[in-house]
């Protein structure tokens, strides 16, 4: 009896490691004001990004618009492996993303447009209060032309 107690505790342990917090979870709102928009692209002016657990992966939706008009609305179910999958909707540059987990507050991301220009590497961190959440990326636009820039969330 004890020694099932203690394999099944080490078991539990070794699960809670593997699949450790993901802080990015939850509801957020773009903060125009602390983020950075790369030349040549329409800035954001409303966008919620929302990260829920599902099953074995993530689902993330953003729904939002630009200065141009044009409408933000994209659904993205991700597992944290580094595979890429698509980004199903509009409003985005990219077509396909891949992920993985660096920590409990941090994710990496390969951004890319099937077929196209587009590449960026997104590291995204949320703050030790859990408040803000802050993506800094750089890469190749749509243009050909390096691009860079940081969107800043704040948790709802």
């Amino acid at each position: 009896m004890k020694r099932a107690l203690t394999m099944t505790f080490a078991v539990v342990a070794i699960a809670a490691t593997a699949f450790g917090a993901d802080n990015t979870l939850g509801s957020w709102k773009y903060n125009t004001a602390q983020s950075t928009t790369p030349t040549g692209v329409s800035p954001i002016t409303s966008l919620t990004v929302t990260r829920e657990a599902t099953g074995d992966g993530v689902k993330v939706t953003a729904k939002g618009e630009r200065k141009d008009g044009s409408k933000i609305d994209t659904t993205t179910i991700v597992k944290y492996d580094g595979k890429e999958v698509p980004v199903k909707g509009s409003g985005l540059a990219w077509d396909t993303v891949s992920v993985k987990q660096s920590s409990d507050n941090a994710l990496t991301e390969e951004r890319t447009r099937k077929g196209g220009k587009y590449h960026s590497t997104v590291k995204t961190v949320v703050s030790s209060d859990g408040k803000t959440m802050t993506a800094t990326f750089e890469g190749t636009g749509t243009d050909g032309k390096p691009l860079t820039g940081a969107s800043v969330f704040d948790k709802q």
